[in-house]
C-alpha cells in the first residue's frame, strides 16, 4: 500500500480508542493508496458506539440505614417499612437526597430465621419480617376482639441496647399475620406463585429443595399439587402487602433527588427459593467466593449460588431483567454489591475449598446494558460496590455509564498506605466513612475492631501487631483532622470536602456506636446483623448530632 497523502498527525489516544472500539482510522483506496479518515469523522462514528449511559447523578447526600436495627415506639423490635418511611420523611425534611438501605430480600422461612441479608433465599421477593402489622388493611378492618388478639402478640419492648431477636419478632408477627390473613389467589403472576409454592413446600419439607422428594424438586404440576393451597395463598398475601408498604415507603422519598437506594446481594442460597424457581439459569453445584489473597490466604467461600452465563444469555437475560425491574419498582436507586461480579465471579466446584476455584466470565456489556436500561426505565441511580482491587475495565465502564463507584474513608489510601486527601477522591462515587463490614467511626477510634476480632479468634497475626497497626492508622487519620473538633464530626467534614456525587453518613457513626454491624469471617462468635441503633427512631431524629451532620453536608452543596 502506498503511504497516505501528507496530513495532520492523528492523536495517538484517538487511534488507541478507535482500535478498542473496532473503528477504522484509514482505508485502502484504488491504487493501494491509504486514505486517513478525518479525525472528527472517527469521533462521530465512535460516539455511535458509546455505551448507553444513565443521566449524571446530582450532587446530594443522605444516610445509610440498617433497617433491622431501627426501633420505634410502634415497631415490634425490628425496624419495619413504616420506620423506613418515617426516617425517609425526616431525612428529606433535613435536606437529604438519598437513603441507602440494607438488602430487603426474602430469607429462608425457618426458625431460627437467618440474620444475614446478604444470603437470601430470594432476591426477587421481600422479607415479610419488615411488615408493619398495624398498617395492614386487614388490621384496620378487623373486629375489636380480633384486633386485641393481634395486638397482644406484640413482643414487650426490650432495652435499647438489646440485640435484635429475629426469631422472637418473626414468631410474634407470623402469628399475628396468620390471624389477619384472608386467602385470595386471584390473578397471581407466575413468579409469585412459584415463590409462594416453594415457601409452602419449605415449611413442610425443609428449606433446601435439593433434599425434597424428587418429584418436587422443580416447579410444575407435582409441586403445585403437593403444596398446601392455604399456605401458598398466605405467602402470596404477604408479598402483596410487602409491595404495598414498600410503595408507601418509596412515596415518602418524593422530592428527594435520589430517594431510597436498595442493595442487591451478589448471590442466593443454593437451596432457596430463587435457586428452585430459576434453576435452569442458575449454576447448579457452584458456590461463589474469592481467590486467596494477602488478607484471606485460604480464599473465601460465600456459599452462594449465581447465574450460569450461557443459560442467562440464551434466555435473553430475562430472569436478570425481571429481578432488577422488581426491585426498582419501589426504589430510587440500586447498589450492586460486588459489582465486579458482572464481569467475572470466582466459582468453587463441589468438594473443593475456596482456593480450588476458577474465574468464570460473563458478558459484561450485556449485564451492564440490561442494568442501565432497567435503571433508566425506572428513573433510578445505580451504585457499584467496587471496593478493593478491581480490574481497570470495571472502573472505566462504570464511569462511561454514569454508574457511581464507592469511596470509603478507610480504603482511600495511596500505594504507601497513607490516607488520600478527600479532594483527590473520585467524583463518580458514593462516599462514606465506613460500611457494614468495617469499623464504625467510634470503633476505629477506640480500637474496638481489633478487640472484637481478637475475641472472635479471626486475627491473622498477633494481637499486639494488630493494635500497633490500628494505632498507626488512627494517628494517620487524626493528622488529617482539625484538633479542636470532635473527631467524628471532623470525619464527616472531611467527607464533605470530596467531589463525590453522593455523600452518606451512618447513624452508627454519628451516634457513637462502637460495634460494627457485621464482622467478616465470623458466625456465632459475633452478633452479626443484630446490633441495633443506640437510640430509638423518635430520639434519633431529634438528636443534635444527627442534625449537625445534616448541616455540614447541606453546606457542602
Amino acid at each position: 500500500m502506498q503511504p497516505a497523502d501528507p496530513a495532520q498527525p492523528v492523536d495517538p489516544s484517538l487511534l488507541q480508542a478507535a482500535a478498542i472500539r473496532g473503528v477504522a482510522t484509514s482505508y485502502e483506496a484504488a491504487g493501494h493508496r491509504r486514505v486517513d479518515i478525518d479525525p472528527d469523522v472517527v469521533r462521530d462514528v465512535m460516539a455511535l458506539l458509546e455505551p448507553d449511559a444513565l443521566p449524571p447523578v446530582p450532587r446530594t447526600w443522605g444516610w445509610m440505614l440498617q433497617l433491622y436495627g431501627v426501633r420505634s415506639a410502634a415497631s415490634w423490635g425490628v425496624g419495619d417499612f413504616a420506620d423506613l418511611a418515617a426516617f425517609t420523611r425526616w431525612a428529606a425534611a433535613t435536606g437529604a437526597g438519598a437513603v441507602l438501605v440494607n438488602p430487603l430480600h426474602a430469607v429462608a422461612p425457618v426458625d431460627p430465621m437467618p440474620a444475614s441479608p446478604y444470603s437470601p433465599s430470594s432476591r426477587r421477593f421481600v422479607n415479610p419480617l419488615y411488615l408493619r402489622v398495624e398498617d395492614l388493611p386487614e388490621h384496620a378492618a378487623a373486629p375489636p376482639e380480633l384486633k386485641a388478639r393481634v395486638d397482644a402478640l406484640r413482643p414487650p419492648a426490650g432495652a435499647p441496647t438489646d440485640l435484635v431477636d429475629y426469631d422472637a419478632v418473626w414468631r410474634a408477627k407470623r402469628a399475628a399475620l396468620e390471624l389477619l390473613f384472608i386467602p385470595d389467589l386471584a390473578d397471581v403472576e407466575p413468579a409469585l406463585r412459584d415463590f409462594a409454592t416453594y415457601t409452602a413446600l419449605a415449611e413442610a419439607h425443609g428449606v433446601d429443595w435439593r433434599r425434597w422428594p424428587v418429584e418436587l424438586r422443580r416447579p410444575g404440576a407435582a409441586a403445585y399439587e403437593a403444596a398446601d393451597a392455604t399456605r401458598v395463598a398466605f405467602h402470596v398475601w404477604l408479598q402483596r402487602r410487602c409491595a404495598q408498604q414498600l410503595a408507601a415507603a418509596n412515596a415518602a422519598a418524593a422530592g428527594m433527588s435520589v430517594g431510597i437506594v436498595h442493595d442487591l446481594a451478589v448471590g442466593i442460597d443454593p437451596g432457596g427459593a430463587d435457586a428452585w424457581t430459576l434453576q435452569d439459569v442458575i449454576a447448579q453445584g457452584a458456590r461463589v467466593g474469592a481467590p486467596p489473597d494477602a488478607f484471606n490466604q485460604q480464599g473465601q467461600d460465600w456459599g452462594l449460588a449465581t447465574w450460569r452465563p450461557d443459560r442467562l444469555a440464551a434466555t435473553g437475560y430475562a430472569a436478570y431483567r425481571d429481578l432488577l425491574r422488581g426491585i426498582l419498582a419501589h426504589a430510587g436507586g440500586l447498589r450492586v454489591d460486588h459489582v465486579a461480579g458482572l464481569w467475572r465471579l470466582w466459582w468453587i466446584p463441589p468438594g473443593r475449598g475456596a482456593a480450588g476455584g476458577a474465574y468464570v466470565h460473563y458478558d459484561a456489556a450485556a449485564m451492564l446494558g440490561v442494568l442501565v436500561e432497567e435503571a433508566r426505565r425506572a428513573g433510578a441511580v445505580v451504585v457499584g460496590e467496587d471496593l478493593g482491587t478491581v480490574e481497570p475495565v470495571v472502573t472505566r465502564s462504570l464511569q462511561e455509564r454514569n454508574i457511581l463507584g464507592s469511596a470509603v474513608l478507610w480504603f482511600t489510601r495511596d500505594d504507601d498506605g497513607a490516607f488520600v486527601p478527600p479532594e483527590r477522591w473520585p467524583a463518580n462515587a458514593m462516599a462514606s466513612i465506613s460500611t457494614h463490614d468495617l469499623p464504625t467511626a467510634a470503633g476505629f477510634l477506640t480500637g474496638e475492631h481489633v478487640r472484637a476480632r481478637d475475641a472472635a479468634g479471626v486475627l491473622t497475626r498477633p494481637v499486639a501487631e494488630e493494635r500497633k497497626a490500628a494505632d498507626a492508622d488512627r494517628a494517620a487519620l487524626l493528622a488529617l483532622l482539625p484538633q479542636d473538633e470532635d473527631p467524628v464530626v471532623a470525619m464527616h467534614r472531611l467527607l464533605a470536602r470530596s467531589p463525590c456525587r453522593v455523600l452518606l453518613a451512618s447513624p452508627y457513626d454519628v451516634l457513637g456506636e462502637v460495634r460494627q454491624p457485621n464482622l467478616p469471617g465470623t458466625s456465632e462468635q459475633y452478633p452479626n446483623w443484630r446490633i441495633p441503633l443506640p437510640l430509638p427512631l423518635e430520639e434519633l431524629t431529634g438528636d443534635p448530632r444527627m442534625h449537625a451532620i445534616a448541616e455540614i453536608f447541606n453546606a457542602a452543596g
